[in-house]
């Protein structure tokens, strides 16, 4: 009797202490959360950290933030199982999707309530440089600050509408191009190390309000289309459990007062749901800005530029439909 009430004893002591490892691993349980860093990472960690909290505390997971320098670095994180959830522009949000198991789940909106943001250039206010014309005109006296090769709004839309609309190659129009960070290339152009650069709406808002002495100095000489909110990307690979917590939280957050202080630091509105078709239109402007690259192309035999154009209509065509399909199911529930 005596050894079964032991036996019994210590089958209770290992399921209290199988259920104590499982209670402290599901509490240890992290997720390792990209953000880039358009500006100084310290200022962004200021600024994210009681978002982060906040997802924390309302999920159960651990969340661990990785302010990057560059968008490869977290859309590599991503296909390496190193970063779970990211807040990426929208080029590279295809990239995370196409290359590195990722999906959108979700879209951040503007505190003002626009839909998107808009891509800039910017010069000193004292430039004699006042539109894309003058820029052009004098590109091979002017150094050029371009944003980085992922970006959406630093890169791929002014990369379309400003220079392969105008037959031009950015990387060897100007006496210099470089590639930095929105931040890094606003403050180069109020200092005079660069003559024109790249920027958008988001970033002037948050530099008027961290260096307003800054954005006094600058002037804007063209902008763009307006450009879809940015994403919020997880990666698949992500439990369903986990992917459960994380969207819940993110479709939520901003109800309360404190929440809302929050997001207003973060000059951001609430998050909204979202899917890998916020992407069509920027696929449908990468393949704009190739095939307006391939028609100018001088080195590529007739052919040749025939069958990549086939194949870029082709896809243009596919993504057409996706987007009317879509904008059916809008006009029904509408009508419903």
């Amino acid at each position: 009797m005596f050894k079964r009430i032991g036996r019994l004893l210590a089958s209770a002591a290992l399921l209290t202490a199988c259920a104590l490892g499982t209670v402290q691993a599901a509490e240890e349980k992290a997720i390792n959360f990209g953000i880039m860093s358009t500006e100084s990472s310290q200022n962004l960690k200021s600024i994210w950290q009681p978002f982060l909290d906040d997802m924390s505390r309302k999920t159960g997971l651990k969340v661990n933030a990785t302010f990057a320098s560059d968008y490869a670095g977290l859309i590599q994180g991503m296909r390496f199982n190193k970063v779970d959830v990211a807040w990426l522009g929208n080029k590279a949000a295809m990239e995370a999707v196409d290359r590195s198991n990722g999906e959108i789940f979700a879209q951040t909106s503007a505190a003002n309530g626009d839909a998107g943001y808009w891509s800039l250039l910017i010069v000193r206010k004292d430039s004699p440089i006042n539109n894309v014309e003058d820029m052009l005109k004098n590109a091979k006296s002017l150094t050029f600050g371009n944003g980085d090769p992922n970006s959406t709004s630093g890169y791929l839309v002014p990369g379309y509408y400003v220079f392969a609309k105008n037959h031009v190659d950015a990387s060897t129009a100007f006496k210099r191009t470089l590639n930095s960070s929105h931040e890094v290339n606003a403050l180069s152009v109020a200092k005079g190390q660069l003559d024109v650069a790249t920027f958008n709406t988001e970033s002037w808002d948050r530099l008027a309000v961290a260096q307003p002495d800054k954005v006094e100095q600058l002037k804007v000489i063209w902008k763009s289309p307006l450009i879809p909110a940015d994403p919020i990307v997880w990666s698949k690979a992500l439990s369903d459990q986990d992917k459960a917590k994380i969207r819940e939280f993110f479709t939520s957050y901003g109800n309360t007062d404190e929440e809302k202080t929050v997001l207003k630091n973060m000059q951001m509105g609430k998050f909204l749901k979202s899917s890998d078709d916020q992407l069509l239109p920027i696929r449908q402007l990468e393949l704009f800005k190739q095939r307006t690259e391939v028609v100018a192309s001088t080195t590529l035999d007739e052919q040749e530029k025939a069958a990549r154009l086939k194949d870029i209509d082709a896809s243009l065509s596919k993504l057409q439909e996706r987007i009317t399909e879509l904008n059916q199911k809008t006009a029904g529930s509408s009508a419903g």
